[in-house]
């Protein structure tokens, strides 16, 4: 499948607002926020952080010598649009955070529905190191900018360099990261660079259920408010 390639001008699309448009479309109940201000509220037993949905993100990054390249599944957010920044959040248990604190550099692979079990087979071996793109199936590819692998099914890949990096416990580090290349399936994006959501079923977790949904019906859009409908990010 051949790319297009924008380099130093943008961050990966899916992260940004529109995956949050999905859930409402066909299969979802008649419970929908904002029509009944009034609804009791129940607070939970157990707090946690549900805000669904969450991105579906494979990283990849360069292994240590005599090792295979890694696959992971990381917590992702955007951190800026202009200049295009990143962040991750890796636990201590998954073997990608050493790699990334070895090498600087990785790629953030944006799947599609299509691979969605092979997505569930990395994430579930998220802590071992192996040759991931065996056992998953998936098919290793290289990076157009930075020193690291790919997967070459993703229709988005977002490359990165880290600039910053903290620690939180009690099991985390968040890096940040430049994006220094973004690179998409032809179709993926317009002649401008902007995501063309129904051309691709991408999908994102539900935080709070654990399940995976792709996206739905489009209910709005950045901007609406004020007449705008340039804002990507």
């Amino acid at each position: 499948m051949k790319r297009r390639v924008f380099i130093n001008n943008t961050v990966f699309p899916l992260v940004m607002t529109g995956l949050g448009a999905g859930m409402g479309g066909v299969g979802s109940s008649n419970l929908l926020a904002g029509e009944h201000p009034d609804e009791k509220r129940i607070r939970l037993a157990e707090n946690g952080p549900m805000v669904p949905p969450v991105p579906a993100i494979l990283l990849t990054v360069n292994g240590k010598p005599g090792d295979p390249k890694e696959i992971s599944v990381v917590w992702t957010f955007i951190l800026e649009g202009q200049p295009p920044q990143i962040g991750i959040s890796v636990a201590d248990y998954h073997v990608a955070g050493d790699l990334i604190k070895r090498h600087k550099e990785f790629v953030l692979n944006v799947p599609s529905a299509e691979i969605v079990d092979a997505f569930d087979v990395v994430d579930m071996n998220s802590s071992k190191v192996g040759d991931k793109y065996a056992l998953s199936k998936l098919t290793e590819g290289k990076a157009e900018v930075v020193n690291a692998p790919t997967v070459m099914e993703a229709p988005i890949q977002v490359e990165c360099r880290v600039f910053n990096t903290i620690r939180v416990p009690p099991q985390r580090t968040v890096f940040f990261a430049d994006v220094v290349a973004t690179t998409v399936h032809e179709g993926v994006c317009d002649e401008n660079g902007r995501l063309i959501v129904d051309n691709v079923p991408f999908f994102g977790m539900t935080a709070g259920s654990g399940e995976f949904y792709t996206m739905g019906r489009r209910v709005g859009h950045i901007g609406k408010s004020v007449g705008r409908d340039d804002i990507k990010y």
